[in-house]
């Protein structure tokens, strides 16, 4: 380095401290969610290639700040941002670079699943990405990653055959299977308690489904209890191929046959061969005992991996403040959904919805070796609140906190660490691993870095 050079003359990005005039402006733009935390890093780095990101730890350790990063995602509870810290932020990084022959490729992590889709459909090739188009694959793949038909694929860190990252003593090394194996299986998992930067990620893919059918059916929220116990046990015995997903909405649009309302839909969308293949993968909900109290239905219908990112898009704005909590259980959907029921007819905001796909990734031992991540009860549920003004912080938190104590009453569940708030109490980030797993991740982590520099969870 040499002598004399101002710290933003380092990078090819840029470089700015808190209090320079465009610092407020990237720590907003750092968070995709409208709701900013009031958290202030002492500065941010936005780099613009692989070499800032070794500068920046450098930078960090003559300035003895720690660190966090962010790739571009939806980081609901915002841990990037924290007090007196450098961020480092990789949303520059969006290399993306397809290899058909070998069906693998390598991407930045700031990738999102729209670019990553754009880039695979013209080769015929497809990776689980995330089910909303701009979750950037960077925080998506350290968390382990539900994707679209990660039922059949696994996880989508399953597909992560290598990775590239910046350790906490500045080396730049390279992790698989074979080569740093410890460090490789905690960054299939970790999340944001990951104690190193991911440059790249080397990707195997999968073949483009041929046929992309989807189907769904509303009810009144009502008959919460009937249509999970009904579309849950349909929903077991379809194929891999079959993603199966209940949503719980405070608000549904009037029909023909009915005012609106409350409502839980069954959506189910079949990745087949063939578009027969994909019809009959979906026949047996066709035969469903409920259909004369729907109030609405979507006969199945082609889609694609693009229309269907248009669909998440929808449903999860973008300027909009969001709040977001997870549960893993050991009880059935009919059980949870009906807990939860009644508390989605409160919600303040007609946007808020709950998520809760059937088995939402598979549990093939095969697809699940050699990472952090890993499946943690037989029932699964998303909790978003969504909502527009901020003087209703305060009613749409309330709201979620009282929600997620509904549907887990001990208060002793499971948690997916990609969208559970971490902040909640201090034992969240533990239980969102296996006790193994979580013992195994503290003592990587005190080995990979051991004075700490990284940011972990907010409560290990």
């Amino acid at each position: 380095m040499t002598s004399g050079r101002t710290p933003s003359a380092r990078f090819e990005g840029s470089l700015l401290r808190r209090g320079d005039p465009a610092y407020e402006r990237a720590r907003a733009a750092a968070v995709w969610n409208g709701l900013i935390p009031e958290r202030f890093p002492e500065a941010i780095v936005r780099a613009a290639s692989e070499r800032d990101v070794t500068e920046a730890l450098a930078y960090a350790r003559s300035e003895g700040l720690r660190i966090s990063t962010r790739s571009g995602g939806h980081n609901w509870t915002g841990s990037q941002l924290r007090d007196g810290s450098l961020l480092i932020d990789l949303s520059g990084l969006r290399r993306c670079s397809v290899d058909p022959a070998s069906a693998t490729a390598v991407v930045g992590p700031a990738v999102t699943g729209r670019d990553l889709v754009a880039e695979l459909t013209p080769y015929g090739l497809a990776f689980p990405v995330g089910h909303c188009p701009s979750v950037a694959v960077g925080g998506f793949l350290l968390s382990g990653g539900l994707g679209w038909n990660s039922r059949a694929w696994g996880p989508s860190c399953a597909d992560v055959l290598e990775i590239q990252a910046v350790t906490a003593d500045g080396r730049t090394v390279t992790c698989s299977e074979t080569e740093n194996s410890g460090l490789f299986w905690a960054a299939r998992g970790a999340g944001p308690g990951f104690f190193a930067v991911v440059t790249r990620f080397r990707l195997r893919l999968h073949p483009l489904p041929g046929s992309i059918v989807t189907t769904s059916s509303a009810f009144p929220l009502a008959a919460t209890g009937a249509v999970a116990a009904w579309a849950e046990g349909v929903a077991r015995e379809l194929p891999a191929t079959v993603e199966t997903a209940f949503v719980l909405a405070s608000s549904g649009e009037a029909t023909p046959t009915a005012p609106p309302g409350p409502r839980i839909a069954v959506a189910m969308t079949a990745f087949a061969a063939t578009h027969e293949e994909a019809l009959a993968a979906l026949a047996p909900a066709e035969a469903c005992p409920l259909a004369g109290s729907a109030v609405s239905r979507q006969p199945p219908e082609p889609t694609s991996f693009a229309r269907l990112h248009e669909g998440a898009d929808a449903a999860w704005p973008s300027a909009h403040r969001y709040a977001a909590d997870t549960l893993w259980s050991q009880e059935t959907y009919e059980t949870q959904l009906s807990r939860i029921a009644d508390a989605v007819v409160r919600a303040p905001s007609g946007k808020s919805l709950v998520l809760a796909p059937v088995e939402p990734v598979s549990e093939e031992p095969r697809l699940l070796r050699s990472m952090a991540f890993s499946p943690l009860g037989e029932s699964y549920l998303v909790c978003y609140a969504i909502w527009n003004d901020p003087s209703e912080d305060g009613a749409n938190a309330q709201w979620l906190r009282e929600a997620m104590a509904l549907a887990d009453p001990s208060r002793q569940g499971r948690h997916y660490v990609a969208e559970a708030d971490l902040t909640a109490d201090a034992s969240r980030a533990r239980r969102s691993y296996t006790p193994d797993a979580w013992y195994r991740l503290r003592e990587l982590k005190a080995a990979w870095d051991p004075d700490n520099v990284f940011h972990s969870y907010f409560a290990p």
